[in-house]
């Protein structure tokens, strides 16, 4: 999806998971700024602490802007929701989340 429709659902719903996550997603996919992207994806974490895929772009974000221990924090607690079974899915992205704790170390 275009860009614009994520900011268009954030426009319309500012406390939508989905318009969050998504446009904090497409702004790092298209090589925007890495602060806007930790903006929204923090919003969307906290509207659902559980969604792994939030977690992992948000690490991904942080570790961008060179923010390891922040980065290494958020990506903890997604991998928790993974394994715990508390998500709804999200194990598949484990092993990147645990790569990505790596090179942060």
């Amino acid at each position: 999806m275009d860009i614009q429709i994520f900011r268009d659902m954030v426009t319309k719903k500012p406390d939508g998971f989905l318009g969050r996550y998504g446009l904090g997603d497409k702004i790092m996919q298209t090589g925007g700024d890495l602060e806007e992207a930790v903006e929204h994806l923090r919003v969307a974490v906290q509207l659902d602490p559980i969604h792994v895929a939030s977690h992992f772009a948000l690490g991904r974000a942080l570790a961008g802007l060179g923010r390891k221990q922040e980065a290494d924090a958020v990506l903890k607690v997604g991998i928790e929701a993974a394994t715990s079974g508390r998500s709804n899915g999200g194990g598949d992205l484990v092993p990147e989340m645990q790569a990505l704790q790596q090179q942060l170390r």
